[in-house]
């Protein structure tokens, strides 16, 4: 009986979808040749990579993690204003969906 041939990239892909079903967590991949899949975070690391990374040198990765960390929760999500969220912050965009939520549901 002759197998089929299956590259390493489809074999590491159905391995990490079955660890994903197994643990009940659900993907972030969408749909083959969609560009949009990985925008999103791709924006967020250019951003950090301009904002934060490209501005200093860190002696330790701890402080390197200290310095993603600050930029994150007092920076970007707080203060920096994204396009993709009609120019709101990360912040400010879920706490207005909470709003939104809340009052559908009441």
């Amino acid at each position: 009986m002759l197998l089929p041939l299956v590259e390493s990239g489809q074999f590491t892909s159905w391995a990490f979808t079955e660890n994903i079903r197994r643990y009940g967590l659900l993907g972030s991949m969408g749909t083959i040749g969609d560009c949009y899949d990985n925008a999103p975070m791709e924006s967020f690391w250019g951003s950090m990579q301009i904002e934060l990374l490209n501005r200093q040198r860190w002696i330790t990765n701890v402080q390197l993690s200290v310095a993603i960390a600050d930029y994150i929760e007092n920076f970007y999500n707080p203060q920096r204003r994204h396009s993709s969220l009609s120019y709101l912050t990360p912040n400010e965009f879920e706490n207005l969906q909470l709003t939104q939520t809340q009052t559908t549901f009441s």
